[in-house]
């Protein structure tokens, strides 16, 4: 590009200028001026200019000049960050994948593109397939740092399915499918997936394949998309092309865990600066910048956050819901508002977030005042429970477990009594946010565990919470983890003829209550095919209420192979069973609706003890204690009273 002597002056002093203003406004403003002047193409920011210069080398593969850097595999850096793709691709390939939600006839849309060099054009279109032709509909600038560029539709027709193409300047183009809301359609399956193991690059060409047969209706990514800590761009992309075949067709649920924001572990303490990556004084180490980018390009295209405060140092949320083919999903942070271990309980092991001293006193550690979800999830779950509009079933998605379903960490000899780094603690929070989902007979889906377990929670008393299924490793070469009681004994009420040794009640290292149904741990991990990797699959069948967990190995065909689940798979509930309690009485309701919602509050103490969509006009609720209690209905949310003041019997 021609460069003259006033251009240059320009570029100094806005430099100079742009240096005294805070990060975020920093960099949209250098953005602004790289889109509207080509003079300006050189002020593309720097890592260190956008991040701050305590990070000259965060995102640095996909920033300024990113071209001149090498893209040699052995290149010195971190090994674990080396790069295997190359960012420079022929331009007619420069839009990487694009991930889509549909709500509300609303269709939020996000195109990843790879890095773009300053004389090229800064701008995304979108296209419909209208007949035989596509007809543009929205033009959107790309966002820097990150390369995304994101598109709001409304009044979207979601009674059809809309072929879709975006276009970046004359060559590159990308197309997939906007899928129709299913719904009509009885059974809506769910691919639950976590855990990419960036150790073990390339293509996913067998899990891959299986998902296509299988053809769920939401793909689920509960984190760790890349373990790329640095170097997001670049390992968000890699995680594009990865999956990009599966994901252009159908909604796809992505939400970043401990790994996607550069962290070994997470307790996001509302936005604290932590003392290092390992993170376990609490809060985010790398620049709100930097952690506000990865969002961006994972979570923009969710429905917009229903609580959109910000937390401290501006870094943003996205918690929320969406509800799609007659399942209502609640999309929680389970890591951003969690107090962090490190000064607020005595070290009991080689970590602050390991225990391993069996004598410990597991009262101590559930302190008064610590927080899981946080006083604003915990809100947007009380009030996500009691709205049914549009919805059959429900489920929760989350990062990690509510409880500590594992016994040996790293490797084979290494066992920790407890593991604060997962959602069994603190215990207290923990089983507020288990009835919140238990209030709305809800599923759980997560993953970060990297060992794929089935639970029912217990809270009180043994099954009287929630049923879990946490995913196992898409790619499981990180961290190993196994369920391994050390008396090697089956807990009281083991599942009958089960392949699994060791199933039933048990405490966790936390003395939470947990019902173990199905583990899958890895037998060798030295083999890459006895990692226990894979993925899982949640079928919602609205016209029974049933819930059913898979849970398949990585390398087999779902085809052919007739083992080609994890021993202990399938598992199938029904979706009442989420709230586990036992009735001590009931109350008749009669009600001139079909399928209502109905709500049973405790007068004495109130409490809502359930709000639920009913699949008949009549019948008996359960309640669990004599109080007094009151029954209210409505079409999706409980707006009418029905009874008030009665006893169950």
């Amino acid at each position: 590009m021609l460069k003259s002597p006033k251009s240059e002056r320009f570029c100094l002093n806005a430099r100079e200028v742009l240096g005294k203003l805070p990060s975020s406004m920093k960099t949209s403003l250098l953005f602004l001026l790289l889109t509207i002047s080509p003079a300006a193409a050189q002020l593309m920011p720097t890592s260190a200019e956008v991040f701050g210069k305590k990070f000259p080398s965060l995102d640095n593969r996909a920033t300024a000049d990113w071209w001149k850097r090498s893209p040699d595999p052995n290149a010195k850096a971190n090994k674990r960050n080396r790069l295997k793709i190359n960012l420079e691709v022929p331009r007619e390939e420069v839009i990487g994948f694009a991930v889509y939600t549909l709500q509300n006839k609303t269709l939020k849309l996000t195109a990843q593109l790879f890095p773009l060099k300053p004389e090229e054009t800064q701008e995304v279109r979108l296209e419909v397939k209208d007949g035989d032709a596509w007809k543009e509909i929205a033009k959107e600038k790309i966002v820097y740092p990150g390369w995304s560029a994101h598109f709001r539709i409304k009044n979207w027709d979601a009674t059809k399915d809309t072929p879709y193409r975006l276009r970046h300047a004359e060559k590159a183009t990308f197309e997939g499918l906007v899928r129709k809301d299913p719904k009509d359609q009885d059974t809506i399956t769910v691919g639950n997936l976590s855990c990419n193991s960036s150790r073990t690059t390339g293509p996913r060409p067998v899990i891959l394949k299986n998902l296509i047969k299988q053809n769920p209706d939401v793909l689920f990514f509960a984190g760790d998309q890349t373990y790329n800590h640095t170097q997001h761009t670049y390992g968000w992309l890699e995680f594009g092309l990865q999956f990009r075949d599966i994901m252009r067709d159908r909604p796809t649920i992505t939400i970043p865990d401990d790994h996607d924001v550069g962290q070994a572990n997470l307790w996001g303490e509302e936005g604290i600066l932590a003392t290092n990556a390992a993170g376990p004084s609490g809060g985010y180490f790398y620049p709100p910048a930097y952690v506000n980018m990865v969002q961006r390009q994972q979570t923009w295209h969710l429905p917009d956050p229903v609580d959109p405060a910000p937390i401290k140092r501006d870094i943003g949320v996205y918690f929320t819901d969406l509800t799609y083919g007659g399942i209502s999903f609640a999309i929680l942070e389970d890591r951003k508002f969690k107090t962090g271990p490190q000064g607020t309980i005595p070290k009991m092991g080689p970590r602050p977030d390991h225990i391993n001293d069996p004598k410990y006193d597991r009262k101590a550690v559930d302190v008064k005042g610590l927080k899981l979800l946080g006083d604003r999830q915990l809100k947007f779950l009380n009030t996500w429970s009691q709205d049914w509009t549009g919805a059959e079933m429900k489920c929760v998605l989350s990062q990690t477990a509510f409880c500590g379903a594992v016994h040996i960490h790293g490797s084979p000899k290494n066992r920790l009594l407890a593991d604060l780094d997962s959602n069994a603690w603190p215990q207290t929070p923990r089983n507020n946010a288990l009835r919140e989902i238990r209030r709305g007979w809800a599923t759980h889906l997560c993953g970060d565990q990297h060992l794929a377990v089935s639970v029912r929670h217990g809270i009180d008393t043994f099954d009287d919470g929630p049923y879990a299924f946490t995913s196992p490793a898409l790619i499981n070469t990180i961290y190993g983890r196994w369920w391994h009681p050390e008396d090697e004994k089956a807990g009281p009420n083991p599942v009958p003829n089960s392949p699994l040794p060791w199933t039933g009640n048990y405490l966790d290292g936390l003395g939470n209550k947990l019902t173990m149904l199905a583990y899958a741990n890895p037998p060798n991990r030295n083999d890459e095919k006895q990692r226990a990797d894979g993925y899982g699959l949640a079928r919602f069948k609205k016209s029974t209420r049933e819930v059913t967990f898979e849970c398949y190995k990585r390398f087999t065909d779902v085809t052919t192979d007739k083992d080609s689940q994890f021993p202990g798979w399938p598992i199938t509930f029904n979706a009442r069973n989420n709230d586990g309690r036992m009735p001590t009485a009931h109350i008749d309701y009669e009600v001139d609706l079909r399928n209502p919602v109905v709500q049973v509050i405790n007068d004495t103490t109130k409490e809502i003890l359930y709000t639920a969509r009913l699949q008949k006009p009549s019948g008996k609720l359960p309640v669990y204690s004599s109080d007094p209690h009151t029954v209210k209905i409505g079409k999706d949310k409980p707006s009418k009273v029905h009874k008030e003041g009665v006893k169950g019997e």
